[in-house]
């Protein structure tokens, strides 16, 4: 009886067994089903470059600073219709002309661009409403936007060159809103959709790239040597991802001070330039090809001045926020590591927060613009230094930072370092108290030369005294 109960019970684990096989290889295909659904999920977010800007930013900077002022760019902005249609719709016609006489006509375009289709909305942030917009209608708004921004990169790279008889020559009042809303973060347009249509239209063996027309067009605003932009363009850099990461790009320093091994340990965020002062610390504009390019030695920090004006708060509110929702940027093609540390870095973040340590009360501001390292133009209103303490201090509001690529970290701690030594804060103390003026350094220099004769007096009255003359 025993050998049969345990005879049966073999049999029912191994019956058990083969359920359990059964199950256990339902479980591995439902992983197998799930891991390949997390990796096209990653994928998806991996080739994410166009978000909606975070909440918390819109409401420290206001929601105006994201959004389009008078023309809107791809899906986020999008709701079946555009109310500056009319000349994106010109555009359009004078674009489809450059290859008429091809027989390449729009369908061409939305054929080259249908392959690319799920790729292209792969780049946004997902949204309910882009979701729904069909095959067709994506592909038309890819067109219709893209050959919108190639029109005007070829008809105003060059303002000089603006004839009164250029067919879209009416829309040059409108260029200072358009510099502004082609660099705001949910108003782009993948990089690649615009190198398609590039390719079919413009592109000339001895023609201009599509990315120093772009770096030209908005150059009319930002004024950079032309060569610093030529150097760029003509450079062996990784393909954008849109035309705010090809300027952000085009201002990274080409040479940044390497970050220092334990910048997790020591950075410290440096006092307002009011303090910094104290110990002797002083401020100057310096000559360099991007305003990110900080220096400091011998006491003097050296910064390229920069102009806050519309076109620049909008530009740097809009790469921050892009540097927030990009953090875990995904590996690009030909990319050293180097380099890759370079871009992935918040850049354009580090710089504001350089700036929002320097910037305490309105009276740093008053001092920065003294020495020409800030120039006040915002708002149109040259006095109105409130404004742009205000725009410095919420520019980085509430954001976390990586210290792994800070790119500034040797300069933090150089100036920290500076400001801490009691040397100095004497000598400045010294300097300030003493030699502000004409009449303190000479009133300091009669006491020395007054000192100076008593030490004289004394030593030839003692010298007298010990060994007197016979």
């Amino acid at each position: 009886m025993g050998s049969n109960f345990e005879e049966e019970e073999g049999n029912h684990v191994a019956r058990n067994w083969e359920v359990n096989k059964e199950q256990l290889a339902d479980i591995k295909e439902e992983i197998e089903r799930c891991i390949k659904g997390l990796q096209s999920n990653i994928a998806a977010r991996s080739s994410c470059c166009i978000y909606k800007v975070p909440l918390k930013l819109k409401e420290n900077n206001g929601k105006n600073w994201y959004s389009p002022r008078i023309v809107s760019i791809g899906p986020h902005h999008y709701d079946g219709r555009d109310l500056n249609g009319d000349y994106k719709y010109q555009c359009l016609g004078s674009f489809l002309s450059r290859t008429k006489a091809k027989g390449i006509g729009l369908e061409h375009y939305m054929q080259k661009l249908y392959p690319h289709e799920t790729k292209a909305r792969q780049c946004y942030s997902p949204q309910p409403h882009i979701n729904h917009i069909s095959t067709d209608g994506f592909l038309e708004m890819m067109v219709v936007d893209g050959s919108f921004i190639l029109e005007l990169f070829y008809n105003f790279h060059d303002l000089r060159l603006l004839e009164i008889s250029d067919p879209l020559a009416h829309l040059k009042w409108r260029l200072p809103y358009f510099y502004v809303d082609l660099l705001l973060l949910e108003n782009q347009i993948p990089f690649f959709v615009l190198q398609q249509l590039f390719d079919i239209s413009y592109k000339m063996p001895d023609g201009p790239s599509l990315t120093l027309l772009a770096l030209r067009f908005f150059n009319n605003v930002m004024r950079r040597p032309s060569e610093v932009i030529e150097r760029y363009a003509n450079s062996e850099n990784p393909p954008p991802l849109h035309l705010l990461d090809l300027v952000r790009s085009s201002l990274i320093p080409n040479h940044p001070t390497p970050p220092l091994k334990d910048a997790d340990t020591h950075i410290q965020f440096i006092p307002c330039i009011s303090n910094l002062r104290r110990s002797g610390i002083r401020v100057r504009p310096g000559k360099a090809d991007s305003f990110l390019e900080v220096k400091f030695k011998n006491g003097v920090v050296e910064m390229p001045s920069i102009t806050v004006n519309v076109f620049k708060r909008s530009l740097l509110l809009n790469c921050v926020a892009f540097e927030e929702c990009h953090e875990s940027i995904s590996i690009r093609e030909n990319e050293s590591s180097t380099q890759r540390a370079i871009n992935n870095s918040k850049v354009v973040t580090v710089y504001a927060t350089f700036l929002d340590c320097l910037v305490n009360t309105t009276e740093d501001v008053q001092y920065l613009r003294e020495r020409n390292v800030i120039e006040n133009v915002i708002d149109n209103d040259p006095a109105d230094d409130d404004n742009v303490a205000l725009f410095i201090n919420n520019l980085c509001k509430g954001l976390n930072f990586d210290k792994s690529h800070f790119y500034l970290d040797k300069v933090f701690k150089d100036v920290d370092d500076y400001h801490r030594n009691v040397c100095n804060v004497h000598c400045a103390s010294f300097r300030h108290k003493y030699l502000n003026s004409p009449w303190s350094c000479i009133s300091v220099l009669a006491a020395t030369v007054l000192l100076l004769l008593t030490i004289a007096q004394t030593y030839y009255a003692v010298i007298g005294y010990v060994h007197p003359k016979k």
